[in-house]
């Protein structure tokens, strides 16, 4: 079992930037492709970013591009999602997921993943 933990959300103002961590424990060889999601009130859970297991192939949903990058340091068993230019709109719980299953494809659907943090705050003020 993989066990994650996200940090690094708090208050920022539109425009502003915050960079989210995500510490994997557990039989982390066990964790591949990592993503983050994002879960408004009252909305469905969204993909944000993927990245696959070594960090050669990620994705960036059309909202985010250009202004988010995640990236991942499998020796410190960590992912990250580097946010700039927030939106009040963005305001949400952000969550790590990981996937225990290698695959090529992409993954971006929330039943993708098998493991998932308890999530972090992220509050955009205008």
């Amino acid at each position: 079992q993989v066990q994650l933990v996200e940090s690094g959300g708090g208050l920022v103002q539109a425009g502003g930037s915050l960079r989210l961590s995500c510490a994997a424990t557990g039989r982390t060889s066990r964790m591949y492709a990592a993503g983050w999601f994002r879960q408004a009130p009252g909305k469905e859970r969204e993909i944000v970013a993927s990245i696959s297991w070594y960090g050669v192939k990620t994705y960036l949903s059309d909202p985010v591009k250009g202004r988010f990058t995640i990236s991942r340091d499998n020796a410190k068993n960590m992912v990250y999602l580097q946010m700039s230019s927030l939106k009040p709109e963005e305001t949400a719980v952000y969550y790590c997921a990981g996937d225990g299953t290698f695959s090529v494809e992409e993954k971006l659907l929330p039943h993708d993943y098998d493991y998932w943090g308890q999530g972090t705050q992220v509050t955009v003020s205008s």
